[in-house]
């Protein structure tokens, strides 16, 4: 291209330059013009830098709504309801919580070996009496009951005049609704994180340092935790349908246990005659129930309600809550093999306790660290109380006597290593001398030459059957005893 005549600067276009440009903003428009039905731009973000970080999807305005838990499929009322409806839930519920207050804790220094100071024993006396009138077994009894059936446990510290700590006070988790903020999160005092609702109305706002609301199973696209009788609603549902039906069974209903033909030439008049003189004989005597009777020629009974109203689908259920509790079935279910169940429940209760235990752990690690200040003081489980050592021992005996066990099986349950070589030979110790013999042939048939002490044949079955007979047995016991007190044995 010739260069300009006017004196201007004219700069190249770089080849290739307006293509690039073009091809820019296609791409800009619709996507990759190279791929063929590509999958195009994602569209501008409507709140780039204003919902950095959101939690989740929450609902719109979903504070100013009052009830708590009303963006939930299931209302705390209705939680508590299933809970006590239920009665194998009910035993389930007060099953575990029997087992978690009856394990023994304590509090210990974070540092190893570290022996527990002033302060750790403080706060163990506080903690038999956390809200200052229950005591710790009723305390965390009510305390578990709200996190296993709505998973809302919440504790108010009460504070006394001079700042501290007075009491633990537990607070009904179905009256507190949480609040969020713009993130989908617990905002950070001094703002409002709960209100308490009284009467279907607000009644008091706390924020994060005023309340400890502790659930258990909270998740990432809800507001309220997942608590274990939310998980088995269905189950719970059709089991009370079918104990109400089981109960109607023998409440309603407009069929009698049984129904009786008479002769075809009965008349009507004769039939009622005939129910009226049998019910005189039957109601409210329930000795005659028990004595034959005697009725007239062509009598049919036809069993109306035969069959049981319970079938294994009431098992299936049984089994259905005791798994979401990690509660062994065995109570309620058919059993064929003892060693099983027994590894069963053991295991259950292993893996039901544990993180109960392990939830415990975090709210009292929680106040003790905030509300004593206490960072090097933890609370810790301690085993559970062992049965009599005595008991045991007899337990193990049985077990070897019986070859049930081995000795190393029996170590192994006590935390011993198996026998070592010499520990065996020590526990077996070599036969007398002139015996040593006696098991050198196989067949009985005799020692080997030089062996000493008489033959091994057919002979010296009748000497052994002889020196363990009862008369035998019972001269060598004489023997232990004074003179005078011998028994002469015929």
């Amino acid at each position: 291209m010739a260069a300009p005549t006017d004196g201007r600067i004219v700069t190249p276009v770089e080849p290739g330059l307006i293509d690039r440009v073009v091809r820019g903003v296609k791409f800009v428009m619709s996507g990759d013009p190279t791929v063929f039905f590509g999958p195009g731009n994602p569209l501008k973000p409507q709140a780039q830098g204003v919902a950095d970080g959101r939690a989740f999807d929450f609902p719109f305005a979903v504070n100013t709504r009052v009830t708590p838990r009303a963006t939930e499929d299931v209302s705390f009322s209705q939680l508590r309801a299933l809970a006590d409806g239920y009665d194998l839930m009910r035993l389930i519920i007060e099953t575990r919580k029997d087992q978690v207050a009856a394990l023994p804790w304590t509090l210990k220094m974070r540092v190893e070996d570290a022996q527990p100071n002033d302060t750790c024993k403080a706060i163990t006396e506080f903690f038999a009496f956390p809200d200052q009138e229950h005591s710790w077994d009723g305390w965390l009894r009510m305390l578990l009951e709200d996190m296993f059936v709505i998973d809302a446990a919440c504790i108010y510290p009460r504070m006394n005049r001079g700042g501290g700590l007075y009491g633990l006070e537990l607070v009904d988790g179905g009256t507190i609704k949480r609040v969020i903020d713009e993130t989908g999160r617990t905002p950070m005092p001094p703002d409002p994180a709960y209100q308490q609702i009284i009467k279907g109305l607000p009644a008091v706002n706390y924020n994060r340092d005023e309340l400890i609301y502790m659930p258990r199973n909270p998740r990432t696209n809800r507001i309220y935790g997942y608590s274990h009788v939310e998980q088995v609603v269905m189950t719970v549902n059709i089991a009370l349908r079918r104990q109400i039906h089981q109960l109607q069974f023998y409440t309603e209903g407009n069929l009698p246990d049984a129904l009786i033909s008479t002769p075809e030439n009965w008349q009507p008049d004769q039939i009622r005659q005939f129910q009226l003189w049998f019910d005189s004989l039957m109601e409210g005597n329930t000795a005659q129930r028990r004595k034959a009777k005697f009725v007239p020629a062509g009598v049919d009974v036809h069993d109306v309600k035969a069959g049981a109203i319970g079938d294994d689908y009431d098992e299936w259920l049984a089994r259905v809550v005791c798994f979401c509790f990690s509660i062994p079935a065995t109570a309620f279910t058919t059993q064929t093999n003892r060693a099983t169940a027994a590894t069963t429940k053991d295991t259950a209760t292993a893996e039901g306790l544990l993180p109960v235990m392990k939830w415990v752990k975090g709210v009292m690690d929680y106040v003790i660290g905030k509300y004593f200040g206490a960072k090097d003081i933890e609370f810790a489980w301690g085993e559970a109380d062992k049965a009599d050592p005595l008991v045991e021992a007899q337990i193990a005996q049985i077990y070897l006597t019986g070859k049930v066990l081995t000795p190393d099986e029996v170590r192994d349950d006590l935390g011993l290593d198996p026998l070592t070589a010499e520990q065996q030979l020590l526990l077996t110790p070599p036969p007398p001398p002139g015996m040593e013999g006696d098991s050198a042939a196989p067949g009985g048939g005799g020692s080997p030459p030089g062996a000493k002490g008489p033959p091994r044949g057919a002979d010296s079955a009748k000497l052994d059957k002889k020196k363990h007979s009862p008369s035998r047995r019972l001269i060598e016991s004489d023997r232990q005893l004074p003179p005078h007190k011998q028994k002469s044995v015929a």
